[in-house]
């Protein structure tokens, strides 16, 4: 008897709609964060994640040491660094992405987007007038090397040079 009213009651809660708020909180992947307490374009990147499926702990300062610590090379740095899963991520590096790692857990330290490119997520507001340069995220191996992970490109398309008259 016991056993047939958990399986009615995991059935209706599969076929829920909408799970609660606090069992959502437990299934969403925790992204912790060191970053400038100051900068916009982190605080841009963060509010990418959360609306993209993760929970997020924001530490005030800390980025260079916790970049050193989980094993980024300097060479790949950015302006905030975090670690999810087990992996560590430098830079702007997309929620998609992120959750591509996770679901596959290659070998590796983690995810990087170098610098700060334009229209990456946290740096694609208003500000920068809708321009995407390209990008690529890299897969930062066990080495210290990188391979690309994913490429994103400029979506700017060139408009056409007017002819001199």
């Amino acid at each position: 008897m016991k056993r047939r009213f958990l399986i009615q009651a995991l059935a209706s809660l599969a076929g829920a709609s909408a799970l609660p708020p606090s069992l959502m909180a437990q299934t969403k992947p925790l992204v912790e964060v060191w970053k400038d307490p100051d900068c916009g374009c982190c605080q841009d990147w963060i509010s990418h994640l959360e609306a993209n499926g993760f929970r997020v702990k924001v530490q005030g300062s800390g980025n260079t040491a916790a970049r050193a610590r989980l094993g980024v090379p300097d060479k790949l740095g950015s302006c905030h660094t975090a670690q999810v899963g087990g992996y560590a991520l430098e830079g702007h590096v997309p929620a998609r992405d992120i959750h591509q790692i996770l679901k596959e857990r290659p070998k590796a330290i983690g995810l990087a987007v170098p610098g700060m490119p334009v229209g990456s997520p946290g740096m694609d507001g208003p500000a920068y007038g809708g321009r995407k340069d390209p990008y690529d995220v890299l897969l930062v191996l066990a080495d210290g090397n990188s391979r690309i992970y994913q490429s994103y490109p400029s979506s700017q398309l060139q408009a056409p040079k007017k002819k001199s008259s």
